[in-house]
């Protein structure tokens, strides 16, 4: 798609009244990068928001005003996996809330058309959002963050399943359903930006405005230090002298991220009970902000972990606790996201974002199932066919030290790792080219 240039969209979007819809914390923070990149355009649109799962933290700190009701479901959003979160927002309120928001929705519409302004809607999830995005009765576009031909299918064809049911997913054709293409397909939905170029290699074969501009998960991840440019020799000695370095990637749903440390732990035990012959490992625990940091340590110190003043990497964190066992660290920081992405060699995940934007970045992560809700067995599953080599999904924590072995005895397979998470979640800069797409797919000129 060629570059909308911002001379041409003076004229476009004057009295633009942009709705963005979202539902679930990720999907939050994916529209606020897009809508941060539209706020950059010349003549941006006068934005507002309807998060229809929580509370809109990401929008408010964005100063973005919020036009219906909002509250926290007892699932998080985690419905899909688990018909017992379902059943739970249920008797919270789900079906009232959702009743109230349409129509906040459609009286936004109303009140802006009466106005004079021409309103469009930006949906961002799933069929949740595009449906309520139909029912407003104005333009709309589509975001498609929850579902990717990566689940059923590789570039050589569809995966073998085990399960009779998982045809299900793909019986017509795609991963998104004949009523799902119904929605994307209608005069109404101007643009649809899937999250993928498989995805949107599929949904191009019927008459869907379906635009390959990358997934908004990979931008935001530049590290605070330089990357060298070149591999000289000497950056090839410095290579193999230096630790090994492990992501350890929790999730950031309490109290579930706490009973997923557990289980990290239990691996980075047994990696270290295996790995005596190498002279230094560090390890990087992510931890999110949402979480409260001194839940993570009674395990470390249970497991032989001791407070350290030093560290062998610097981090961009004045608070980074850090711990060392024999030649071995621990770090731990919530304030230095992106450099625990860069710095890993390879990950423990058991997180759903955050495992995704690691692979993207051309690396392996190895990931155990927990308990849920969100990071069970079922989505650990699902997970592994979207992010196919990059993944690799064991049962038990002690199965850590062999595949870790494999993995960095054939530097062959971790070249093809590199080149299938380049593939499967793109080039960073896609929440620009959203924008860019989105402001000329919605040219008005009333």
């Amino acid at each position: 798609m060629s570059n909308v240039s911002p001379a041409s969209l003076t004229s476009v979007n004057s009295q633009l009244k942009l709705l963005v819809l979202s539902n679930g914390h990720g999907e939050d923070m994916i529209a606020v990068r897009v809508l941060q990149a539209l706020q950059q355009q010349s003549n941006p649109p006068e934005i507002f928001a309807l998060p229809l799962v929580g509370e809109g933290h990401a929008y408010q700190h964005l100063g973005i005003p919020l036009i219906g009701a909002v509250q926290a479901m007892p699932s998080g959003g985690f419905i899909y996996m688990d018909n017992r979160q379902l059943m739970r927002d249920v008797r919270g309120g789900l079906v009232q809330l959702t009743l109230s928001q349409i129509q906040a929705m459609r009286r936004w519409v109303k009140s802006q058309t009466k106005l004079g302004n021409h309103t469009a809607v930006l949906a961002v999830g799933d069929i949740v959002p595009l449906l309520f995005a139909f029912f407003s009765g104005t333009d709309y576009a589509f975001v498609g963050t929850a579902k990717s031909e990566y689940y059923v299918r590789n570039e050589a064809g569809l995966l073998p399943r085990q399960s009779k049911s998982a045809r299900w997913e793909n019986f017509s054709g795609s991963i998104y359903h004949p009523w799902e293409r119904w929605l994307m397909g209608s005069r109404r939905c101007r643009a649809v930006f899937p999250r993928d170029s498989l995805t949107t290699e599929i949904l191009q074969q019927w008459p869907i405005p379906a635009f390959d501009v990358g997934n908004p998960m990979m931008d935001g991840l530049t590290p605070s230090f330089l990357k060298p440019q070149f591999y000289t020799a000497d950056f090839q000695k410095q290579e193999l002298r230096r630790p090994l370095v492990v992501t350890l990637l929790p999730g950031s749903r309490p109290p579930e991220a706490y009973e997923n440390w557990q289980v990290i732990m239990q691996a980075v035990s047994a990696l270290l009970a295996d790995f005596t012959e190498r002279d230094s490992i560090v390890f990087l625990g992510a931890i999110a902000s949402s979480l409260d940091i001194t839940q993570f340590s009674p395990i470390l110190h249970a497991q032989g972990w001791q407070l350290h003043t030093e560290s062998p990497i610097s981090l961009p964190d004045n608070h980074v606790a850090i711990f060392k066992q024999r030649n071995t660290y621990l770090l731990l920081s919530q304030q230095a996201y992106n450099d625990c992405l860069h710095l890993g060699d390879v990950a423990i995940a058991m997180a759903g974002t955050a495992t995704e934007q690691f692979v993207g970045l051309g690396k392996p992560a190895i990931a155990i199932s927990g308990q849920g809700p969100q990071y069970n067995p079922a989505f650990a599953e699902a997970q592994s066919r979207l992010l196919g080599d990059s993944l690799i999904l064991i049962e038990q924590p002690n199965q850590i030290a062999k595949v870790m072995r494999s993995l960095l005895n054939h530097p062959d397979r971790l070249q093809i790792i590199a080149e299938n998470g380049l593939r499967r979640m793109g080039k960073p800069g896609a929440a620009q080219r959203i924008a860019e797409c989105l402001l000329e797919s919605m040219k008005y000129e009333g």
